[in-house]
């Protein structure tokens, strides 16, 4: 649940921190004293979109803190992404003057969307102008999914309507294409045949370009390393018979200066290279030899591969790459091709989408039957007395959200007959309407924080006294927060603060409180007689809250 929001320099607000409670709160106060300014500061922190216009005249940045009790289902969550998972949770949002927007959870920086997964998890939000997407009949089905559990199935009816479509076009594409597919088909096949013949390998252009060069050298390597054989060790003036006799000049003078012992082993060395390289050149001349035949062989396939290159338009090392290219778009475009298959794949997603959909529509009849049930009794609370309410579902061609249509029908009163909400509902009706389907939705919501905001617009008298029970009752399961203006539902809160707004040099602030006893009296007896408070109205608000 939401324990504590701190709201600086956001609208109004110069600076305000609120301590929340479980069960049901209230807020009110004057019109445009800012009650709806809190539930704004914390859709802030959830993620929704801000600008500059959000700030306090004069300020440099507004800032935005929410802690709420993490609930368990949410420390997974918070684990993967490397936030701290405590048991409270802590959000914070800022936006300058520049427009700037930073975000953090448990102190870590968090992006937006992070934030609205989050507030999925944490509160759900009522507006005041809810009712009026009650008219829209994607809304009314949405509802009824979201009432039934069912928005999982919905999206992969969706996903199955989508890979059925795709199948089809592709099916479709094909025949409409089929002749140009062909002609394609057969030059790839002509163009891969060429390559398969020529099999060129991974690395075999650098492998064959060496071996031809060698092949074609061949007398002058023999030649120029027999030329530097003799010059390392002939038998008379090679280099390894002058390194032996400078060795031997110098290995006696070691006795009478230690500091020739590094020149020693400099000479040292270089005989011994002398000697390996030596060895080297007599193992190289005895492979070596001329081979016209192996030249001319390695003649032919650097040719073939370099004509094979040119035609194509590619390096002769990229041949191989090209050939397993082409290997893959035949393939692709036989598939394409392949009626038979395709029209395979088209009957399989077709069955996908209608098993999927048939159980969804199954599922949206048990639900229909139950939200028309539940919306009916709590109709009977709300000053519609023999009122009823339904969810139709008319049978439609298959589509993306099924295979029905759905429509709330409304009868206001006791022997009239059901018709579509937007047809009868008056704004007093919908609003009710709205509320009874939102008090059932949240029934059954995981969501720990439940905020009215002013959804009792449009009501008064007994039917906004059986509103605040409602909201009271709700209280019991969840913690519900509402700005209300209704004394009957005010009186209903087991907690209360009040929103006032007064003026200062740096122009109208906003200020809250929470109320006492006493406070709770004065403030309902204003919301019931206006700004002259009798001792008459003090009385009716100590009866309504002693009720």
């Amino acid at each position: 649940m939401l324990r504590l929001l701190h709201v600086r320099d956001f609208v109004i607000v110069d600076e305000a921190e609120i301590s929340f409670s479980p069960g049901f709160t209230v807020f009110s106060g004057e019109t445009g004293a800012g009650k709806s300014i809190l539930i704004d500061a914390l859709s802030l922190a959830l993620g929704a979109r801000g600008d500059t216009g959000l700030l306090r005249t004069g300020a440099d940045r507004a800032e935005i803190n929410a802690v709420f009790q993490a609930p368990d289902s949410l420390h997974a969550w918070l684990e993967e992404r490397d936030f701290d998972p405590q048991d409270d949770l802590v959000l914070r949002r800022i936006i300058d003057n520049q427009g700037r927007s930073k975000a953090y959870v448990n102190g870590v920086p968090a992006n937006l969307g992070m934030l609205r997964e989050l507030g999925a998890h944490l509160v759900n939000i009522h507006g005041q102008h809810a009712h009026q997407g009650l008219l829209n009949t994607a809304n009314q089905r949405d509802m009824l999914d979201q009432q039934g559990g069912l928005s999982e199935l919905a999206r992969d009816t969706l996903h199955a309507w989508q890979s059925w479509r795709r199948a089809l076009e592709a099916l479709q594409s094909a025949q409409r294409n089929a002749d140009t597919m062909q002609q394609e088909r057969e030059r790839l096949q002509w163009l891969l045949s060429e390559l398969e013949t020529l099999a060129p390998q991974p690395g075999e252009w650098e492998q064959i370009s060496n071996e031809q060069s060698r092949l074609a050298h061949g007398q002058a390597l023999l030649e120029g390393c027999g030329r530097a054989l003799a010059l390392l060790d002939d038998e008379s003036g090679s280099a390894i018979q002058a390194l032996n006799s400078a060795t031997q000049q110098i290995e006696p003078l070691l006795r009478h200066d230690s500091q020739l012992q590094s020149t020693l082993d400099a000479l040292e060395s270089a005989r011994i290279s002398a000697t390996e390289a030596v060895s080297d050149l007599n193992s190289y001349l005895g492979r070596l030899e001329l081979d016209p035949d192996a030249l001319a062989r390695a003649d032919r396939r650097v040719s073939e591969l370099f004509e094979a290159a040119r035609k194509h338009h590619v390096e002769p090392e990229e041949l191989p790459a090209l050939q397993e290219r082409l290997s893959a778009e035949l393939a692709a475009s036989n598939a394409a091709i392949d009626l038979e298959a395709l029209q395979a794949n088209v009957t399989v997603a077709e069955n996908a989408y209608h098993s999927v959909a048939d159980r969804l529509s199954k599922a949206r009849r048990k639900t229909a039957q139950r939200l028309g049930r539940e919306v009916t009794a709590a109709m009977q609370e709300l000053a519609m007395q023999g009122g009823s309410f339904e969810v139709t579902l008319e049978v439609c061609p298959a589509g993306p959200h099924g295979k029905e249509a759905v429509e709330f029908r409304v009868a206001g009163h006791a022997g009239t007959p059901l018709r579509p909400l937007a047809k009868v509902a008056s704004g007093g009706e919908l609003a009710r309407l709205s509320l009874a389907l939102s008090v059932i939705a949240s029934q059954a919501a995981q969501v720990p924080t439940l905020i009215f905001d002013e959804v009792d617009t449009g009501i008064g008298g007994a039917v906004a006294e059986s509103v605040g029970r409602l909201l009271h009752q709700l209280g019991d399961r969840h913690q519900v927060l509402c700005v209300t203006h209704l004394p009957q539902v005010a009186a209903c809160g087991r907690h209360h603060f009040e929103v006032s707004k007064s003026s200062a040099e740096s122009g109208t602030l906003s200020d809250i409180r929470l109320l006492d006893e006493q406070g709770r009296i004065n403030e309902i007896a204003r919301m019931l007689g206006g700004m002259t408070i009798t001792d008459t109205t003090r009385k009716h608000a100590s009866e309504m809250l002693a009720g």
